[in-house]
């Protein structure tokens, strides 16, 4: 294990360099990364995250040198992507009176990756505290940075914050702190945040409001450099480029529907977008001239298509309206379909099929796993009978996530 790293009095960098051309969101890192892993030597004994699965066994073989593995007490995993939480299932096996603390929406995935079914787990929301002997930990949600169970930690009395994935950089180094750095760390660190965070630019300033108040006189996140100088330049960075948005964005929702579910996911999709600072159009397209409806496709830079599905396929005049688009250079604006069915919901697959004859920028789920990893985002939006409950959730997540496309450019 490299010497001792030590960022405050009792707290360890335990993590691992990677300086290897590592293969990440089908990019190559070509300066590779760091795994930062943080044990706080506390009287309750603390670890913040841990590494990459590919270096569980190494990781415990090292924190075995600073601590006996059945003295850890908390296991604190801020996200649980298999470069922060990898080690999780090598550690908990060798620390078995360790609790591990996170969100409620990670229990389970932890559970599952990791077969800890028969594991104590502490869920922590927004603002709850834990004493760890001798040093206080505050918890702050932070969801869709970049995915739903994300957290963020605050050691209250060292003034640090572990933010996992957050303010991070894609560089291997052997400095640690971003004073030490031998080169200019700026650039690396614009990068990552475009590639990891800029897709969620309305969770950054989310995350900006929560922390604005709280002293941080560290940053210590999971990859790359741990920021103790000009602390106050990174965070304002992350507000600056969040807020660098395209204004005067235009969308218009245009359905068809049957019972009025349909318009009524329309109208939630409406709503979600207008509180995004998007100007949106409704059209119901069996009210207004197929003219109409083409105008308003032509000057809006986002389209949404819905319909209700009877007898397994669409209803009213969307169809003729879709025939017509092909006609229509589309490429700069973005796409997507919605819909309420109540037996299998074919007509939107059918309004996704005639989109894909056109040049628009379709959204789909299989595209935006593969570009964002996230696994929440769905389209087309298929919502069975009326909106409500977990539907609604859906919608909103796919609203946003068009909104963030259309200020920030796809």
């Amino acid at each position: 294990m490299q010497d001792k790293i030590m960022l405050g009095e009792n707290i360890y960098w335990v993590g691992k360099i990677d300086d290897r051309d590592v293969p990440f969101h089908r990019l190559t890192l070509t300066k590779g990364t760091t795994y930062n892993s943080y044990l706080l030597k506390t009287g309750l004994p603390t670890v913040i995250d841990t590494v990459d699965i590919s270096f569980g066994r190494e990781f415990v073989e090292n924190l075995k040198e600073l601590i006996p593995l059945e003295d850890i007490k908390y296991i604190v995993i801020n996200h649980t992507e298999p470069d922060h939480s990898g080690g999780l299932g090598s550690l908990a096996a060798k620390a078995k009176n360790a609790i591990i603390v996170c969100t409620e929406p990670a229990v389970e995935e932890l559970k599952e990756m990791y077969k800890l079914h028969n594991r104590e787990f502490l869920v922590v929301k927004d603002g709850d505290r834990l004493d760890i002997g001798g040093k206080n930990l505050r918890f702050i949600e932070t969801p869709y940075l970049h995915t739903e169970e994300t957290m963020i930690t605050y050691c209250e009395e060292d003034k640090i914050l572990f933010p996992c994935d957050i303010f991070s950089t894609h560089v291997a180094n052997y400095e640690y702190f971003n004073d030490l750095a031998k080169e200019d760390i700026i650039e690396d660190f614009k990068v990552y945040y475009k590639l990891i965070m800029h897709p969620h630019r309305k969770y950054v300033q989310d995350m900006i409001n929560k922390i604005k108040d709280i002293e941080i006189d560290i940053i210590a996140p999971s990859h790359g450099y741990i920021l103790r100088s000009n602390v106050k330049e990174f965070i304002n960075m992350y507000d600056v480029m969040s807020r660098n948005t395209v204004k005067d964005k235009k969308a218009v929702i245009i359905y068809s529907t049957m019972t009025g579910n349909t318009k009524k996911v329309g109208n939630i999709i409406k709503d979600n977008l207008e509180m995004n600072s998007i100007a949106v159009e409704v059209i119901d397209v069996n009210k207004a001239s197929g003219e109409e409806a083409l105008r308003a496709v032509k000057e809006a830079d986002g389209v949404f298509f819905g319909t209700s599905t009877r007898y397994a396929d669409m209803i009213g005049g969307l169809e003729d309206l879709l025939k017509e688009l092909k006609n229509i250079d589309l490429k700069d604006k973005i796409g997507g379909v919605f819909g309420s069915y109540g037996w299998s919901g074919e007509a939107i697959e059918v309004v996704q099929d005639y989109l894909r004859e056109t040049d628009i920028k379709l959204l789909n789920t299989a595209d935006i796993i593969k570009s964002t990893g996230m696994t929440d985002v769905m389209f087309p939006i298929r919502i069975r009978f009326s909106p409500k409950g977990d539907a609604l959730k859906q919608i909103e997540r796919a609203s946003v996530y068009t909104a963030e496309l259309l200020l920030n450019g796809m």
